[in-house]
């Protein structure tokens, strides 16, 4: 393989047609697009992966193109065989970008960052996300899978307690996505690779840099969760996200990274510093955009003795019955936003956790809206309806 790039050479066609497909991708509202040699372009507009050029890149030039965006760097491709970078063409657009090998050839995937970080009110998300921002010390961790809208949500967080506190918030992401500018707090971002070599090594310099706050772009290892706890510990306000589902998932998957014998000593720790989990899911509304599902764990003795006692088939039942403390689980979340109008019955239970209770629960909602249409605002009943 010809692992040489010279860019003067070169007139960068395959980059400048790229540049014409996010463009359209950002017009379209769309989230992700996909280049495959030997294949049309396709993007993920609404969730949904649809063709968005009947164009079709041939194997050659989908390695030039690899070649145009990475330069220096190809050499990284063709050792590692994938790579990270973010990609701009302008001032107003970023992107996120992993291109890899496949068995025929380059492939590359694009996602928009937005430049405007949504407040949480703009976001939809429940009043009882605010209070997070008011915490001061602890564990708080954003959870779902890839593309459910974790970092944003993270960033209306820190947003919100950047323009309302006076602290020192500094950030380690794989890699930078929103920036954040200093309002009433201090921001100082690191991206992976190029400001630091690692989660770890960034995790203990920061422990030297007086912060308030430390953002964990993921906690991907025993190292990472080891020292994410200490940090909390010691006194901070500490977020992370993690791929799980739901937060019994995620106490779990925090749990089993360490070893037998350790499991105990770290559900006694968790149980101290946790105090938060959010886990998104992206649902299709009715007009055909997207919304947030929120599961919403504030930590209450209930939740810390039902860690620390291994009762986390419990912890679920324990959201549900906690909704004065701005708890809720899936299936309410789901209820409330088809409540409002926003998703249908058919993506409610798509995304139920429980398909049976919500189904009932449904019912009782139609009943009850029934029952008001009867019933007029004079309170005389309406025998026509």
């Amino acid at each position: 393989m010809n692992q040489s790039f010279n860019p003067s050479s070169h007139d960068f066609r395959m980059t400048k047609k790229l540049n014409r497909y996010l463009q359209e991708l950002v017009d379209l509202g769309g989230s992700d697009l996909h280049i495959k040699a030997n294949s049309p372009i396709y993007a993920r507009i609404n969730g949904d992966i649809v063709p968005l050029s009947t164009d079709t890149i041939s194997k050659e030039d989908a390695l030039l193109l690899a070649k145009e965006l990475l330069r220096s760097r190809f050499n990284e491709l063709a050792e590692q065989k994938d790579v990270d970078l973010i990609y701009s063409y302008d001032t107003k657009n970023r992107f996120r970008s992993n291109i890899f090998f496949q068995i025929d050839g380059v492939s590359a995937v694009f996602r928009v960052i937005p430049t405007e970080i949504k407040t949480i009110d703009e976001l939809g998300l429940p009043e009882a996300v605010k209070k997070i921002a008011d915490l001061h010390r602890g564990l708080v961790l954003v959870t779902g899978i890839t593309g459910s809208g974790k970092s944003t949500t993270m960033a209306a967080i820190l947003d919100e307690i950047n323009r309302k506190r006076n602290a020192h918030i500094i950030t380690i992401e794989d890699p930078v996505e929103f920036v954040h500018q200093n309002k009433n707090s201090i921001v100082n971002q690191r991206s992976l690779g190029q400001d630091t070599p690692s989660y770890a090594r960034a995790l203990r310099a920061a422990l030297r840099e007086d912060p308030d706050i430390i953002v964990i772009g993921e906690m991907r290892d025993l190292e990472t969760i080891e020292m994410a706890l200490h940090a909390a510990e010691t006194g901070h306000l500490v977020f992370s996200t993690l791929h799980t589902l739901d937060a019994k998932e995620t106490i779990n998957r925090i749990i089993s990274v360490f070893p037998s014998q350790e499991q105990n000593r770290i559900r006694i720790v968790l149980a101290s510093v946790l105090e938060s989990i959010l886990s998104q899911r992206l649902v299709k509304t009715k007009d055909g955009g997207r919304a947030a599902a929120l599961e919403i764990l504030f930590k209450t003795e209930r939740i810390a003795s039902l860690i620390i006692d291994k009762s986390d088939s419990e912890i679920s039942e324990a959201i549900e019955g906690g909704k004065i403390y701005g708890m809720q689980t899936f299936d309410q979340s789901l209820l409330d936003l088809y409540d409002k109008g926003i998703i249908d019955e058919e993506e409610a239970l798509a995304n139920a956790t429980s398909k049976g209770d919500l189904k009932l629960k449904l019912k009782q909602v139609e009943a009850t809206k029934k029952s008001a249409d009867l019933v007029g605002e004079d309170g005389i009943i309406d025998l026509k309806l």
